[in-house]
C-alpha cells in the first residue's frame, strides 16, 4: 500500500523533519536516509517504523539541524581536497589527457567544504527525532488506511461476482452425471451396441464418472474460504497475508472443480472465476 507521511518536532537543542513514504511490496522493507552521524539511530527508526508497517517498502528521510543558528562557518578538509587533486592527476596520467579540478569539482564532494558545525549527539537528536517519526507515521497510517477502505469496496464487489460463479457452478454441477447418461446412450446407439441402460456394467460405469465429477467437497471448501475471506476483511489486524493465503487456495480449488467436472459449460465459468480471483490476488497483495 502507498502513502506518505510528514512532521517535524523540536527540542531546545534540535529541530527534525522526518518524511516517510511507501509504496507497494510483498514483504516489509525499510530504507532510511540520515546524517551519517546518526547512524547508530537506524535500528530504533527500523523498530518503530515495523510495529508500525508490516507491508511495503518504506522510505524514511531524515533532517536534521539545531533549533539555534549558530554563527555560520566553513571547515575545510585540506587533506581531502589534496587528494581529490592528486587523483584526478593521477588520473589524466593515466588516460594521456590534462585534468585539473575546478572550484566546482571540489564543491560536488562531500566532505571538502561544510557549512556549520557537524557535531550532533545522536542522543539528544532522537529526542527530536523520535516525536517527528511518531507523527509521521501516522499520517502515513492515514492515508494508507483510506486506501485500505477503496481496496476492501472493490475486493466486496468482485467477492460478490466469485460467489455468483461457485453458486452457479453448484446449481450446474449436480446435473453432469444425468449429461454423461445421456451421452453414454447416445455413444451406444450410434455404435450400434444394442445395450440396456440398467445393464450393471453400464450402472457401474456410470456410478464411477459421477464419483470422479463430483465436486461438492470443493465447492464446500470454496463457501468456507469466502467466509473467512469477509472475516479477515473486517478483521481489527493486518490480514494481508492471510488473504493471499486464502487467494492461492481458492485458485487451486477452482482448477480441481475445472479438472474433475469435465464439462464445457462449468470449466467456462471456472475460467471467468480464476480471472475474477486473479483480480483480487492482485489487489490483497498490496494489502497490509
Amino acid at each position: 500500500m502507498t502513502g506518505f507521511g510528514r512532521a517535524s518536532a523540536a527540542t531546545d537543542e534540535w529541530h527534525s523533519t522526518v518524511e516517510i513514504s511507501a509504496v507497494n511490496r510483498k514483504q516489509a522493507e525499510v530504507v532510511v536516509q540520515a546524517p551519517r552521524e546518526l547512524a547508530e539511530l537506524e535500528t530504533r527508526v527500523r523498530q518503530r517504523v515495523l510495529g508500525a508497517v508490516s507491508r511495503g517498502r518504506i522510505q524514511v528521510s531524515i533532517r536534521i539541524e539545531r533549533a539555534q543558528n549558530p554563527a555560520t562557518t566553513i571547515q575545510l578538509d585540506a587533506r581531502l581536497a589534496k587528494a581529490f587533486q592528486d587523483a584526478c592527476i593521477e588520473l589524466g596520467t593515466s588516460i594521456g589527457q590534462s585534468l585539473v579540478p575546478t572550484v566546482s569539482d571540489y564543491l560536488r564532494q562531500p566532505g571538502i567544504l561544510t557549512l556549520g558545525s557537524c557535531d550532533i549527539d545522536a542522543e539528544e537528536a532522537w529526542l527530536a527525532i523520535s516525536p517527528a517519526l511518531d507523527a509521521a507515521l501516522t499520517e502515513l497510517s492515514v492515508m494508507r488506511q483510506c486506501e485500505g477502505d477503496h481496496l476492501k469496496a472493490d475486493s466486496l464487489a468482485r467477492l460478490s461476482t466469485l460467489t455468483g460463479h461457485t453458486q452457479k457452478i453448484a446449481a450446474e454441477a449436480p446435473a453432469r452425471p444425468l449429461r454423461q447418461r445421456e451421452l453414454f446412450a447416445k455413444r451406444l446407439r450410434d455404435a450400434g451396441l444394442d445395450l440396456d441402460l440398467a445393464d450393471e456394467r453400464v450402472v457401474r460405469e456410470l456410478a464411477i464418472f459421477a464419483d470422479r465429477c463430483d465436486v461438492s467437497e470443493e465447492l464446500t471448501r470454496l463457501d468456507s474460504h469466502l467466509a473467512r475471506f469477509h472475516e479477515y476483511l473486517d478483521a481489527p489486524e493486518a490480514p494481508g497475508r492471510a488473504l493471499d493465503f486464502l487467494c492461492q487456495e481458492m485458485f487451486r480449488e477452482f482448477n480441481t472443480i475445472g479438472s474433475k467436472a469435465n464439462d464445457a459449460g462449468i470449466a467456462q465459468t471456472v475460467v471467468e472465476a480464476k480471472t475474477e480471483l486473479e483480480k483480487i490476488r492482485e489487489q490483497v497483495q498490496n494489502l497490509e
